[in-house]
């Protein structure tokens, strides 16, 4: 992990690659040395690679033909799934402006579109039932095997997810265990996305600078580049083509219950030169989880610095700040 940091400056000029394969395989101390570098990780530079996660990329190329079937359909077809009241569905080419952006001035709607889509849970689930935002219903395209393709990589990214949470309650100095009760019911949804090889404006991007709104969020890294992390120095960095990584990085709730001490740093995606695909995984704890900030990160110098909120009232504020009413947020389309 040192390696991605430079040696002059003491700041990350790459983005650090973390491997967890003596984690999952038990591995004597691996748990707690992970740890350590996740923690470092997170307090100087808030985005790492991890590789050896155990997360079979046959299921995610399944999930990737099944988005590029979708995205193929004219656009009266995908239409017919447009986002609706669960902030579920289809989001098309220039619907969302990061207006909370703390470190450009976005003034361009994005390029790409998107299908927004949800852990997947029974009908009968009591969220589902009452239309809770971020939970269901969700909006199935009428394609074959899609939705067994999307599922099957659902779960499989979220048994990551669940990995994770040791080590990072074990980098913030709490039990192995803590977060576990925060995530019996995750709000676990996908932004899955395509970027047209389109000539952007000025100020335009395939995702203009923003930090995310998650717990945690999990991408793998796609084929074609895009994603640009905001370093300590002000600079953007690329991650390396790593085979089979997946990138993780710290949103704003975690932040908030981390009392800062996580980052939640500025990324964004720059306009590809040929077609672009990803699935980003925002896992979330359950919806009435507090973001009151967590004993271990307050003292008498550093009281709390955020107001309390629950994670789904956070999302849903964020959703509703940086997303056009047609695109299920709140900003007026003009």
């Amino acid at each position: 992990m040192n390696s991605a940091i430079n040696p002059d400056t003491g700041k990350y000029d790459r983005i650090p690659i973390l491997d967890m394969g003596s984690y999952l395989a038990g591995d004597a101390g691996a748990r707690e040395k992970l740890a350590s570098e996740i923690r470092h990780v997170q307090e100087n530079i808030g985005f790492s690679v991890f590789i050896n996660h155990g997360v079979n990329f046959g299921l995610l190329d399944g999930a990737y033909a099944a988005m590029k079937k979708f995205f193929a359909l004219p656009l009266e077809e995908k239409k017919k799934h447009t986002i609706d009241d669960t902030s579920l569905g289809y989001v098309p080419i220039r619907s969302t402006m990061y207006v909370s952006s703390v470190i450009n001035r976005n003034t361009k709607k994005d390029l790409n579109e998107t299908l927004t889509i949800a852990r997947d849970r029974p009908d009968d689930h009591p969220a589902v039932q009452e239309r809770r935002r971020f939970h269901g219903p969700n909006r199935w395209p009428e394609i074959d095997g899609f939705r067994g393709a999307i599922v099957a990589y659902q779960e499989a990214i979220e048994v990551m997810g669940h990995n994770l949470l040791p080590l990072y309650a074990l980098a913030l100095d709490k039990p192995a265990d803590f977060f576990a009760p925060f995530f019996t019911d995750p709000i676990m949804w996908s932004r899955n996305a395509y970027y047209p090889p389109v000539q952007p404006e000025d100020n335009q991007f395939g995702i203009a600078p923003h930090c995310d709104h998650s717990f945690l969020t999990m991408l793998p890294l796609a084929d074609e580049p895009g994603l640009q992390v905001l370093g300590r120095d002000g600079q953007w960095m690329w991650p390396d083509p790593v085979e089979g990584g997946i990138v993780v990085n710290t949103g704003e709730f975690l932040n908030r219950w981390s009392n800062g001490r996580f980052l939640a740093t500025p990324h964004r995606v720059v306009q590809p030169s040929r077609e672009r695909y990803s699935i980003a995984t925002f896992f979330n704890p359950d919806s009435d989880t507090s973001s009151e900030a967590l004993d271990t990160c307050v003292d008498e110098d550093n009281p709390p610095k955020f107001e309390p909120m629950t994670m789904q009232a956070y999302v849903e504020h964020y959703i509703d700040s940086n997303y056009l009413r047609g695109a299920g947020g709140t900003q007026d389309n003009d």
